[in-house]
């Protein structure tokens, strides 16, 4: 059974400042540095792609799954697309993917 293709998109890196500034050890960095806005990442058989960060990979694995198999979110309004993240309660991203 062959699988889609699913495209990943870097739509948004989320600033939490305030739980940042009280959280944060000195050392932490304020904003993802593994991804940039607009960077785009193809995921091949269901498997993460190259360069891709492991923990964002977690969150949003079942998403790109789900797509791969040919499932759709109804609550979208294109089909074949979701809006996923990171969960980093520091630096959380926000991802669009899309069937391809």
């Amino acid at each position: 059974m062959p699988f889609d293709d699913v495209k990943i998109t870097v739509l948004k890196k989320i600033s939490t400042d305030e739980v940042y500034e009280e959280y944060a050890s000195e050392s932490a960095i304020p904003s993802c540095a593994l991804v940039e806005v607009g960077e785009e990442f193809v995921s091949k058989n269901m498997s993460m792609p190259e360069g891709f960060c492991s923990w964002a990979w977690a969150d949003i694995q079942r998403d790109v799954v789900h797509l791969a198999l040919g499932g759709d979110f109804p609550w979208m309004k294109k089909k074949g697309e979701m809006v996923s993240s990171c969960s980093d309660g520091l630096r959380p991203v926000i991802f669009k993917l899309e069937r391809i």
